[in-house]
């Protein structure tokens, strides 16, 4: 690499640096612009501010754990009816205004559970009885002023003043008399499509229904939120009808899932809570980035007392490090747990290791009597399949913990794998150039720096 590329790519990535700093920590940044506006009566911008999702253990919340019922399930349907029921508790769990939640489901043995973790809930009560209810699914047609309703909500939506009045009201066809809904596909056009059957009492219900409703949208609410309003074209008899529209055949799987959650009896059962108090999540993350900070400046001085100036760049390229890691945390955004931030703070180790097999290999090449530039291009080469090697094997295993581990243990898995794959770039490419921006100078001539 020229010395005019060496430079830009410093220039480049310092500058880089410091963006994504101010990204990851823009309080410190957003105080220097006020200190900058105060002093110059200017009006500089504050950088905008993203914070960090903390997961339950750091932010405090509940943590529920529920047995679903499949006793009058058939096997096939255990899975769909499973992730449609966790999609049915997401969405109510988003409308009492809990942000973000983590909602799985976990099979274990014959038992299939659902679990709930509301990070920042203040009334795990009320969420715990929201959650309870059986999911509900009802069929609904216009009401008589309905035009009028559609005026009067797009009047409180201009204005911002005033109630949204439903357009809809309730029949007597709900999910009871639904036996079963499934994606089809048209058969000229070959467009995703949803295929509902109902038993015969309910075949005539959504008969009358559809007669009387002929030209007209028939709105279809799970838990009084509606999924769907599809037009009838025409009356149905027989209790078999399809819903068609411009539907991506995962939108058409994922209503038709919502539709057999709605429709199937899934009773869930309470078996296990959990509540930590935002005092103690609190706790848990002071001593965690105290134990990160402490264990970064261990690492720094390692780093500069046994390899000096290699070491020096080498923990520069490691605060780059870190900030890249963290803005990412932001970006992902990834959930941080303290499994999430141990898995980060081991990612650190495994940088420093990547940057300690290089500069072990160029001392080698400089006690051969090598120039510095041949050292550095020597070291890296013959570093590098050990870097690779290690890096890959552990990589692996995160991917094989991300699959097939529960909550906590992917938040260690996902934070490591990026910390791997960043770590490569922090060794590989900012490392290297800082390093090459030493040839041809007086830092070169100082044999003690490099021995």
């Amino acid at each position: 690499m020229s010395k005019r590329k060496n430079y830009t790519f410093i220039i480049f990535i310092l500058i880089f640096a410091v963006f994504v700093g101010a990204f990851s920590f823009p309080k410190y940044f957003n105080q220097g612009v006020d200190f900058l506006n105060e002093k110059s009566n200017l009006d500089f911008p504050h950088f905008w501010n993203v914070p960090f999702k903390l997961g339950l253990d750091l932010q405090g919340g509940t943590h529920l754990i529920y047995e679903a019922d499949l006793s009058s399930i058939e096997t096939d349907d255990y899975d769909s009816s499973m992730q449609g029921l966790r999609d049915v508790i997401e969405r109510r769990v988003n409308y009492f205004g809990v942000r973000e939640p983590m909602i799985q489901t976990q099979q274990k043995g014959d038992s299939y559970r659902l679990i709930v973790e509301l990070a920042g809930a203040m009334d795990p009560g009320e969420a715990i009885k929201e959650i309870g209810k059986t999911p509900f699914l009802e069929f609904k047609e216009k009401k008589e002023n309905y035009e009028e309703i559609i005026n009067n909500n797009q009047k409180v939506f201009e204005d911002g003043e005033g109630d949204f009045e439903d357009p809809f009201q309730s029949t007597s066809l709900t999910g009871k008399y639904l036996e079963k809904a499934e994606i089809g596909f048209g058969n000229t056009t070959y467009d995703p499509l949803v295929l509902i059957q109902f038993n015969s009492e309910g075949a005539d219900m959504f008969s009358d229904l559809t007669s009387r409703n002929i030209g007209q949208p028939l709105a279809i609410y799970i838990d009084g939120i509606p999924i769907s309003s599809p037009i009838v074209q025409d009356k149905i008899s027989g209790g078999k009808a399809q819903i068609t529209g411009s539907f991506t055949p995962q939108e058409a799987k994922d209503l038709a899932m919502n539709l057999n959650a709605g429709a199937l009896p899934v009773p869930i059962n309470l078996i296990s809570q959990q509540t930590i108090g935002p005092t103690l999540g609190e706790i848990s993350l002071q001593k965690s980035l105290k134990a990160g900070i402490i264990g970064l400046i261990a690492v720094i001085l390692f780093l500069i007392f046994f390899y000096r100036l290699p070491g020096f760049l080498s923990s520069l390229a490691l605060i780059i490090y870190v900030v890249i890691i963290l803005a990412l945390f932001k970006v992902v955004p990834v959930t941080l747990t303290l499994a999430g931030i141990g898995g980060f703070i081991l990612s650190i180790g495994i940088a420093i290791d990547a940057n300690i097999l290089i500069f072990s290999r160029i001392r080698e090449e400089i006690d051969q009597g090598k120039t510095l530039s041949a050292s550095l291009d020597e070291g890296f080469k013959r570093a590098w399949p050990s870097i690779r090697d290690g890096n890959f094997t552990t990589l692996l295993v995160a991917v094989i913990l991300f699959g097939f581990g529960t909550s906590f243990v992917k938040g260690f898995a996902l934070t490591l794998s990026i910390g791997i794959l960043v770590s490569l770039f922090s060794a590989i490419f900012i490392t290297k150039n800082l390093l090459k921006f030493c040839e041809g100078t007086r830092l070169e001539k100082i044999k003690w720096f490099w021995k």
